[in-house]
């Protein structure tokens, strides 16, 4: 047996008291209270975070306002992973420890998926693909080692992430995961983490869930995931959503049909974008340059938030938890997707990490 290198094993952080006197002062100056307070009687309001938001003036937001939090990326194969026998710990385990620490849930993300995972994985000495059964065993020692090593602290995974082709005609993506394993892969990978921590709540996560074939295509996995005994617990609907859509009549389209499958339903990655959604790469345009946060974008972003946080709060009995994607426009990753460096100004605190006018809508009620 070869041995690994963990490179971080005690992490430690300095939060400084002034930090969340700025956060508590920039937030909700009248109460006192943050959107983790309104919604105490709902679900947790979560939040994606990276390492170096916890050492910044964000991190009082962060205690201010919310009540679970979920690595970006820390936690995702090639950072945490970049090679077969070395694990680098340091960056998830500095964020758990906040999370322990201020007594917040956390979620991990993510355990499996096809994007931002190293390539050793796939590969054999020579370069060439691995065999299926290589690949399941490194895919087991890998949930293995990350699940266990945060059970008890994380209480919910996002252990498939967007499996599911986007393309009409096709079921699942053709990942090199599905070219070398078949679908197995997937019930596979919620096996492993099941038996890594039986006690951790295990979703299916997704984007686009709000357009009805690719839905259909996502109810279909996980209702034969649950007829098969597989142990999967929820749906993580991603919430990359923009000021154009979903109409109110989708999203709760989209909320009951995964109710419909009597599973744990969870917003996994809330963000309401200002330009159309799109969900390619793809250059930027001379109109692209045209990127300041205008009155009318501000007036439906204010609508779209309003809408679907009622929707929300109407299906509190089976939505267990709604995390943003990023904590503030100070920074987001739509401020390169699809369009690099455009700035997008999705969330709910500007970039002075002040409320914004559609913040007081999603507490107004």
């Amino acid at each position: 047996m070869i041995p690994i290198t963990y490179f971080y094993k005690t992490p430690g952080i300095i939060l400084f008291l002034s930090l969340f006197t700025f956060g508590n002062a920039q937030s909700n100056k009248e109460t006192g209270k943050g959107l983790k307070d309104y919604y105490k009687s709902y679900f947790p309001i979560g939040v994606a975070v990276s390492p170096r938001s916890l050492q910044s003036d964000e991190a009082g937001l962060i205690l201010q306002e919310f009540a679970s939090m979920t690595p970006e990326n820390a936690m995702k194969m090639g950072p945490v992973h970049p090679e077969e026998n070395r694990y680098f710990w340091k960056d998830a385990d500095s964020i758990a420890a906040f999370a322990k620490r201020n007594h917040l849930k956390l979620r991990g993300h993510t355990l499996c998926w096809h994007n931002q995972t190293p390539r050793w994985l796939f590969r054999d000495s020579a370069g060439n693909n691995v065999s299926k059964e290589i690949l399941l065993r490194r895919l087991k020692d890998h949930i293995t080692s990350v699940v266990q090593r945060y059970k008890g602290t994380i209480y919910a995974w996002d252990v498939v992430n967007e499996a599911i082709s986007d393309k009409p005609g096709e079921y699942l993506r053709p990942s090199l995961w599905y070219q070398i394993c078949g679908e197995d892969y997937i019930a596979k990978a919620f096996q492993y983490a099941h038996e890594a921590d039986p006690d951790a709540l295990l979703f299916y996560n997704d984007y686009n869930t709000i357009n009805p074939v690719k839905r259909d295509k996502i109810f279909t996995l996980v209702k034969s995931l649950k007829e098969a005994g597989v142990p999967i617990h929820g749906v993580g609907i991603q919430g990359h959503w923009s000021i154009y859509e979903p109409s109110e009549q989708t999203l709760i389209e989209t909320i009951e049909k995964f109710k419909s499958l009597g599973v744990k339903i969870q917003v996994t990655e809330m963000d309401i974008s200002v330009y159309p959604k799109e969900h390619d790469r793809r250059e930027r345009k001379p109109e692209d340059t045209n990127d300041k946060f205008t009155a009318e974008q501000e007036m439906k972003q204010v609508e779209m938030y309003k809408m679907c946080f009622r929707v929300f709060r109407k299906y509190k009995a089976v939505l267990s938890g709604v995390t943003f994607w990023n904590i503030s426009d100070r920074a987001s990753w739509l401020d390169n997707f699809p369009v690099p460096g455009r700035k997008d100004y999705p969330l709910l605190f500007d970039k002075e990490l002040k409320p914004k006018k559609a913040y007081q809508e999603v507490i107004k009620f």
